[in-house]
């Protein structure tokens, strides 16, 4: 019976934060180069609010939406019962230990097993929210090592644009402003590239998604 009630409230959570999501945004998705059709996948994407996994999930179709996990911070939603409830109930995070105290099991062989199972995933690669002027961080390793561990599995850029100034840091209250996701053509490990080429390559493309004005603005890495 309490894994009936969860699993309700669970949905219900799920609709509500969907509604939410498209009246504060409108958000609209441009699928560039691949079609949203099942299978795995890893979504990575820019990083620039803790709303950010929250759209792409909002734009996936609800065919290939109930099998894709974020990736996050096992600190951040495991620190209150609310957090607790939304990230292992609601979307079913992958929640990574970043503090060194948790389970010694690699975030790798975590991200790797739930592929396995059959779900996709959404990773931010640079590895923690973009507050700078940059268009984008430097890529962690994360990302070279997912491909490396699974080199069959597509890597799908996503560049998310707009969301940071409708959930500017500090801010409680979301302020409505039109977003747009826009997914690219997938990037896969080629064989013998090694982890520096690969991670440039896979933030290039994902920096090719970026409006002309991000794009061109970047900054050396």
């Amino acid at each position: 019976m309490r894994d009936t009630l969860t699993h309700l409230a669970a949905a219900a959570t799920a609709g509500a934060i969907e509604v939410l999501a498209r009246l504060v945004t409108a958000v609209r998705a441009d699928w560039d180069g691949v079609e949203p059709v099942p299978g795995r996948r890893v979504y990575y994407a820019n990083h620039c609010s803790n709303g950010d996994f929250v759209l792409i999930w909002t734009i996936l179709p609800h065919r290939l939406r109930r099998d894709v996990r974020p990736v996050a911070g096992a600190d951040y939603w495991l620190s209150s019962p609310l957090k607790r409830f939304i990230g292992r109930h609601v979307f079913s995070a992958v929640l990574i230990d970043r503090t060194g105290t948790g389970p010694r099991k690699a975030p790798v062989e975590q991200m790797a097993e739930a592929l396995d199972r059959g779900s996709s995933l959404i990773l931010f690669p640079e590895g923690t929210r973009n507050l700078t002027e940059r268009p984008l961080l430097n890529f962690k390793s994360g990302l070279y090592h997912l491909a490396l561990a699974r080199p069959e599995v597509d890597l799908v850029p996503v560049w998310i644009e707009n969301l940071n100034r409708v959930m500017p840091k500090g801010e409680i209250v979301p302020i409505p402003l039109l977003c747009r996701v826009r997914l690219g053509a997938p990037v896969r490990l080629t064989p013998g590239e090694g982890r520096d080429a690969f991670l440039s390559r896979s933030r290039e493309a994902l920096l090719a998604l970026a409006p002309e004005t991000a794009s061109t603005s970047k900054t050396p890495a």
